[in-house]
């Protein structure tokens, strides 16, 4: 059991950061749209979108680990 709460803490900080990376990544595409390259932020969009994706996963397994 202390296995899982390990796994799942070091799951935690790695989704948390993946958070934080997608937040900056998503401000620097709207910076990039504001400045005149909006085929660079949709491919940005596009990306962050497989972060979503993961982090949801990640979410469920954090979750399972806890239980």
């Amino acid at each position: 059991m202390q296995d899982n709460i390990a796994t799942a803490d070091v799951l935690t900080l790695l989704w948390e950061g993946q958070l934080a990376l997608a937040a900056s990544i998503e401000e620097l595409a709207l910076w990039v749209r504001t400045n005149g390259s909006p085929d660079t932020h949709e491919n940005v969009i596009d990306a962050l979108s497989t972060l979503d994706r993961n982090a949801a996963a990640i979410t469920k397994g954090i979750l399972k680990l806890r239980r």
